[in-house]
């Protein structure tokens, strides 16, 4: 069993409604054959909780909005560290990226096929890794003159 097409127009208008909220690493898989619940999930994730809060209202809007699906539940939402919306036919995960790293959920479903995002989704492949060099530089250059 593949995903649907309604599951793979969820995904897709999800994904760029995330690119479009500056999510990292988006990418989604179809799990179809592998769970019975749902036929794909959506992964992306975002360095500050702000940021996955504002993913997640945009995804939710605009799935909303164009293709008129509504989450049958939302989960995570206070502490913003990990949102999931759930709509039945495809789950999204928007996670800060330290719970992004630390449940690696890329692992799990590595042996799921990938589905084919718009092209702004997946120009978003690395920018977590990148961020994390770039503030990491950010930090050395603030701390250089600390000792002094």
């Amino acid at each position: 069993m593949t995903a649907t097409d309604r599951s793979i127009e969820l995904i897709n208008t999800a994904a760029q409604a995330a690119a479009d909220k500056l999510a990292h690493d988006i990418i989604a898989y179809d799990v179809s054959d592998v769970l019975s619940i749902t036929d794909a999930f959506l992964l992306a994730s975002a360095p500050n909780d702000r940021q996955v809060k504002s993913i997640v209202d945009e995804v939710e809007e605009r799935l909303n909005k164009e293709l008129g699906a509504k989450p049958v539940r939302r989960e995570g939402d206070r502490e913003a560290r990990w949102v999931l919306l759930d709509y039945v036919d495809i789950v999204v995960h928007v996670q800060h990226s330290e719970e992004r790293v630390f449940y690696a959920l890329e692992r799990l479903w590595k042996d799921c096929p990938e589905l084919e995002l718009p092209a702004d989704a997946k120009e978003t492949r690395g920018k977590a890794e990148e961020h994390a060099r770039q503030q990491s530089a950010e930090e050395a250059t603030a701390t250089d003159g600390d000792w002094r």
